[in-house]
């Protein structure tokens, strides 16, 4: 009898822990009040909609907030941090009807840089801003607190850490993180774009590019910094790498 009461007691522990942790698809789990006020301020993309297209931002920033859990893995997590990182998820897949995330769950969000422990304290190999889950962390998405607020704080660079995350989950929807994100890319256009991918790669390698050199690491992470690039600083982006900015524009849509 004892035995049967401890697996009951274990499975009932279970059941808790699983719907505590992942809550259903759909579910709200907090209430993020959306001031378009605040938007205008810190978000830069927001700020340059007509009055349509940012209430189209607001609502699909709400959907999001609604069902995708955001946790505080050893920080707490304000209304501000949920808002920059729903922005920094509409913002890539703004110009697309009735987008959702599929291989996403949950946000981790960390005070600081992580190292493959997870670990924020210590000084060795803490190097990771973000990352998109793998293995048991499968369906979540990990970011650094300080480097999401630096993404929005200084509008005149060409880096996002958060967007730069959320464009490896759409690059990866196809079932593979390689740089060429089949869902936007119609097939005529992947032989083009994987050749300009070279070509680009190969500029920076030489020192002939403002692009960020991480974009060399490998077609995932140019395409990702490409798109940071491209959201951050379309105007320059235009200027330097017209190619590269038809490519984008023709994936993302918009102007």
């Amino acid at each position: 009898m004892i035995p049967f009461l401890i697996l009951l007691a274990i499975a009932l522990f279970a059941v808790y822990f699983f719907t505590a942790m992942y809550p259903k698809k759909g579910v709200v789990t907090t209430v993020t009040p959306i001031d378009p006020a605040w938007l205008i301020e810190h978000v830069l993309f927001y700020s340059e909609l007509d009055a349509d297209n940012r209430k189209r931002f607001e609502q699909k920033l709400s959907a999001f907030l609604t069902k995708v859990r955001i946790t505080g893995v050893d920080t707490p997590v304000s209304d501000t941090d949920r808002l920059l990182i729903g922005a920094a998820a509409i913002i890539p897949i703004f110009h697309f009807d009735n987008w959702e995330y599929p291989n996403l769950r949950e946000v981790l969000l960390y005070s600081d840089s992580i190292n493959m422990d997870f670990e924020t304290k210590g000084h060795a190999d803490r190097n990771i801003l973000g990352m998109v889950g793998t293995g048991p962390l499968e369906g979540s998405l990990l970011l650094s607190k300080h480097a999401l607020q630096q993404g929005f704080l200084n509008q005149t660079d060409k880096n996002n850490t958060a967007i730069h995350e959320f464009v490896h989950l759409i690059d990866k929807l196809d079932g593979e993180t390689d740089g060429i994100p089949e869902l936007l890319l119609n097939k005529p256009f992947v032989l083009p774009w994987i050749n300009l991918m070279h070509e680009k790669i190969q500029q920076i390698a030489e020192g002939e590019s403002d692009i960020n050199p991480y974009a060399t690491m490998n077609k995932a992470e140019f395409f990702a910094v490409a798109s940071e690039y491209f959201f951050e600083r379309p105007d320059l982006l235009a200027e330097k790498h017209p190619k590269l900015y038809a490519m984008l524009k023709g994936m993302f849509g918009g102007d």
